[in-house]
């Protein structure tokens, strides 16, 4: 449905109606358009915000190229995860691991507990940790070392995981200690980093087949590229809810 059906539909056009406070969970809301609204203190995360060319008006400005560059502000090193050859990529996974160790290395520092915690429903840092298990297994394990079984147990699948009709049974349904979490997490990053040590741009070129919907071709470097994205939108998230956390109230 285009933006003009919608504005046509009664039931999809909302006028002088209280929606303050909702919460939008996995919702496709894109080309939603909102005309003379009160929007103050609207939270947007988005992990497609960038993705496809998308824009994202706010008052007729596209704010996504803000977006980008601050978010490369933040987490230095981020700016470098679409490199496209061998020694771009060995640089842009160096920076992925020096800033998960100083975030691991703030975690340790906070209180005992910290790492199953969860912020609005979140993931907790440990089930984030678990989840780029889950990830560097499906997209380097799965499409480029074409493992039949590459899942780590400790891996945490994403929500949509068992509805759309994937075997849960490899992974743990108990809640693993942090310790274990954290050497599952250092084998992948591990994986990960050899693979870069190695390769050649000839490699970056073999076609893969995506893990998810095998009909579409990837190639070895498309499927880095989504190690690397997912790993700084997770370190984002991770960072977003130790913030929360650390902002509490003491008791």
């Amino acid at each position: 449905m285009t933006t003009s059906d919608a504005a046509a539909d009664p039931d999809r056009r909302f006028t002088d109606r209280d929606l303050s406070g909702v919460r939008f969970v996995r919702c496709d809301l894109s080309g939603a358009v909102v005309r003379g609204g009160d929007v103050a203190g609207v939270e947007i995360d988005s992990p497609w915000l960038l993705e496809g060319g998308t824009a994202l008006l706010v008052n007729g400005v596209d704010v996504t190229p803000y977006v980008d560059a601050e978010l490369n502000r933040r987490f230095p090193g981020r700016e470098q995860r679409r490199a496209t050859d061998p020694d771009g990529l060995r640089r842009a996974w160096a920076a992925v691991e020096r800033s998960w160790a100083t975030t691991l290395a703030r975690v340790a520092a906070m209180p005992p507990g910290t790492t199953d915690l969860s912020v609005d429903g979140e993931w907790s840092f440990a089930q984030t940790l678990r989840h780029l298990v889950m990830a560097t297994d499906t997209w380097l394990g799965r499409a480029i070392l074409e493992q039949p079984q590459p899942y780590h147990p400790l891996g945490q699948p994403n929500a949509e995981y068992a509805t759309d009709g994937y075997d849960t049974s490899v992974f743990t349904t108990e809640l693993p200690p942090f310790a274990a979490v954290l050497a599952a997490r250092e084998s992948r990053v591990t994986m990960v980093r050899e693979l870069f040590a190695h390769i050649t741009d000839a490699d970056l070129r073999v076609p893969r087949r995506n893990p998810w919907s095998p009909q579409h071709e990837e190639t070895t470097l498309s499927c880095l590229h989504t190690i690397l994205e997912e790993e700084w939108e997770h370190h984002r998230y991770a960072v977003r809810d130790l913030d929360v956390i650390d902002g509490r109230p003491t008791t």
